[in-house]
């Protein structure tokens, strides 16, 4: 709340300002909101007031008919990303009591294992990365599943085994 004079909550307070930009706004907020337990500040210059329900509703409401989410559609028939849809599924993952989210959640987590491919990975635009597993690995990781859970395991390739694919001879990724 105090970097350098500057409130970094404040902003999240502004549910238009957040969302503007797409789905990564109410995804990215709710995530910084919850890694603190941190309370939304009241942001008078807003015009909507935020809410965590709000920034649940709006990923909501952006799901793909094919349970999971990506940067260009706000909901109904586009394809998945898994980045993103991993990222949805990290933000989402404190309000499971919630039936809409926990309906949501299976069909992402759905989406997601059909998307798996035979090496355990995922690909986003087109390419294998090491990002998209990683999503993936957060996001089971959020929700309490084991990351080697059967639906995740394609031809005896887990997750982590992916993973491990991009690890360079230092150590790095």
């Amino acid at each position: 709340t105090d970097v350098a004079g500057y409130d970094l909550l404040k902003p999240l307070g502004d549910f238009e300002m957040t969302i503007w930009q797409g789905i990564n706004g109410p995804i990215w907020a709710l995530i910084a909101l919850d890694t603190g337990n941190y309370e939304i500040p009241v942001n008078p210059d807003a015009k909507t007031q935020a809410t965590r329900q709000l920034y649940i509703d709006e990923i909501l409401r952006r799901q793909l008919d094919d349970g999971g989410w990506n940067l260009a559609d706000e909901g109904g028939s586009g394809s998945a990303d898994p980045d993103i849809t991993g990222m949805a599924l990290q933000a989402l993952a404190k309000y499971q009591s919630q039936t809409a989210v926990k309906t949501a959640t299976d069909k992402a987590l759905t989406c997601l294992s059909e998307m798996q491919d035979s090496k355990g990975g995922f690909a986003s635009w087109g390419t294998g990365n090491s990002e998209s597993v990683v999503q993936v690995i957060v996001a089971l990781c959020e929700l309490g599943i084991d990351i080697e859970d059967s639906r995740f395991t394609k031809n005896g390739n887990t997750l982590l085994d992916n993973l491990m694919t991009y690890r360079n001879n230092d150590g790095s990724f």
